[in-house]
């Protein structure tokens, strides 16, 4: 009973240990590449801090929509967007569709603003990229 007791317990420990694991450091160059294509076609809309322009141009500081679901970040990449509520606050801008970029071009900039204004999450791979481009019509 003791030794079943003792064996949850460290799993239980390990999972736990697991579960708040950060991600891995960015590659230097991937956000080196993300700034670039972030200063060429997201600053003038999210602005240098990331911080968007109210009601018109959504936050992309410490937010879900930047360090969420991955896919639905290519996705607003791929597709763009209009009208979106991001944190209680509506937005109205128009966000072009971005689908002309590459994938590694896509997946440099959205791993750079998952890393950038405060935000911390794990990157997206070029091979990410292409498999959601290929699941968005």
């Amino acid at each position: 009973m003791r030794k079943t007791f003792l064996l949850i317990t460290c799993a239980g420990t390990l999972l736990l240990m697991a579960a708040q694991t950060k991600p891995k450091p960015v590659p230097k160059k991937v956000m080196e590449n993300g700034k670039k294509v972030y200063d060429t076609y997201c600053l003038p809309c999210h602005q240098q801090d990331g911080s968007g322009v109210p009601n018109m141009t959504p936050t992309l500081v410490k937010t879900n929509w930047v360090t969420g679901d991955k896919t639905k970040l290519v996705q607003v990449v791929l597709k763009g967007m209009k009208g979106v509520e991001v944190d209680g606050e509506t937005y109205e801008n128009v966000m072009a569709a971005h689908d002309y970029l590459t994938d590694q071009e896509i997946a440099d900039v959205t791993t750079y603003i998952r890393n950038s204004f405060g935000n911390k999450a794990s990157l997206i791979t070029p091979a990410e990229v292409k498999g959601i481009r290929a699941k968005t019509k």
